[in-house]
């Protein structure tokens, strides 16, 4: 059974900085392509981020050069680095794993920015 778990959210101020971690189980992570979505209150949710099993990554327009995506196959873990926090960035953030054709959510971690 596929579990993500993430950690790392909070409140920030603007222009400040989270990790978010996803913790995966239930996969042979290394060829697990991964990432990150977000919904905010009243809106769909959106993909923020990508990361394939080599490594190669893609961003959404409204985070590029804010955010990074990374993995460590060694610690089974896909990171979320957000820098430069806006008030527009609030909203919880979901971990998202795709493993033989199903989709697979963690339960969200939320940020939340300070104007």
């Amino acid at each position: 059974q596929v579990q993500l778990v993430e950690s790392g959210g909070g409140l920030v101020q603007t222009g400040g900085s989270l990790r978010l971690s996803c913790a995966a189980s239930g996969t042979i992570f290394r060829i697990t392509p991964m990432g990150w979505y977000r919904q905010a209150p009243g809106k769909q949710r959106e993909l923020v981020a990508t990361i394939s099993s080599s490594g190669r990554t893609t961003y959404t327009d409204s985070v590029k050069g804010r955010f990074t995506i990374s993995r460590d196959n060694g610690k089974n873990t896909v990171y979320l680095q957000v820098n430069s926090l806006k008030p527009e960035d609030t909203a919880v953030y979901y971990c998202h794993a795709i493993w033989y054709g199903n989709d697979y959510w963690g339960q969200g971690t939320q940020v939340t920015v300070s104007s």
